[in-house]
């Protein structure tokens, strides 16, 4: 479903679900609903129990609903753009010279591609056994230099290929080392790596960004719900509640700012 196309669901809902309450009905009920139908229209849609109490106040939860529905899938679709854009530099420049099979993995494996220059060979020996390679500028050589240090009493001199410092180190190696089909290399490429590192930082920002508003909308769903609660209680025992309300929008840093202030007086 479209960004545009939710955010009109959201607004066609909440004016559907709240309908005013006819003038007959009592207080806290819609033409003799339980008087838990205000909380409960208010959790599903925030502000729909608001309005079906006639309380204007439902439309800015509803307004400040629709602002966090928008914010969420404008960051989510930035954070898919530029998600796009380091993928498409990770295969085109730094895996484009060896022929790579068109696949995806897993998020680690840019990290590390972040940090270093290549990965390195899987295999530095033509022949069966498998000799990982030395050079620890490479992500691949680090972490044969890893195992190392973690598994050989020496470091730097190998033991028997047949003990078990070694077949372990080695077991280490072959488990977390880049295979031949996800090698890459940014030799020559400085800027298109920085570049890739500026788009995982943007893709990164624009996803973490996108989960506050999730927590900003739940939060909207519990004040609305609970606020639609205490109207109905103070209803029933004949008191009103009068409630000033803001929605603001701004500028803060790279981003926009949304929220709502409820003054509450009996």
């Amino acid at each position: 479903m479209s960004r545009r196309r939710l955010v009109w669901v959201v607004l066609v809902l909440g004016t559907w679900v709240a309908r005013p309450v006819p003038a007959q009905a009592p207080p806290g009920s819609r033409a003799g609903a339980p008087v838990w139908m205000p909380p409960l229209a208010s959790v599903v849609v925030p502000g729909a129990g608001q309005l079906m109490m006639g309380h204007d106040r439902g439309a800015v939860f509803l307004a400040v609903e629709t602002f966090f529905v928008a914010r969420f899938f404008a960051l989510q679709g930035e954070g898919r753009a530029a998600r796009d854009e380091y993928h498409e530099l990770a295969f085109t420049v730094a895996r484009g010279p060896f022929d790579p099979v068109a696949q995806d993995t897993v998020f680690e494996y840019f990290e590390q591609m972040e940090k270093y220059i290549e990965s390195g060979p899987f295999d530095t020996d033509p022949g069966p056994a498998l000799v990982p390679p030395e050079d620890r500028s490479t992500f691949n050589g680090s972490l044969w230099a890893l195992a190392r240090e973690t598994f050989f009493t020496q470091p730097d001199s190998l033991p028997d290929p047949e003990s078990v410092e070694y077949r372990l180190a080695i077991d280490f190696y072959r488990r977390r080392a880049v295979g031949d089909g996800f090698r890459w290399s940014w030799r020559d490429a400085a800027l298109e790596q920085d570049l890739f590192r500026q788009s995982i930082r943007k893709s990164d920002e624009a996803f973490r960004r996108a989960t506050t508003q999730l927590g900003l909308l739940l939060a909207n769903h519990v004040l609305s719900a609970i606020d639609a609660f205490v109207s109905v209680r103070l209803a029933r025992n004949g008191h009103s509640v009068a409630v000033s309300s803001a929605l603001w929008t701004g500028a803060q840093g790279r981003g926009v700012r949304g929220g709502i202030r409820l003054d509450v007086t009996f």
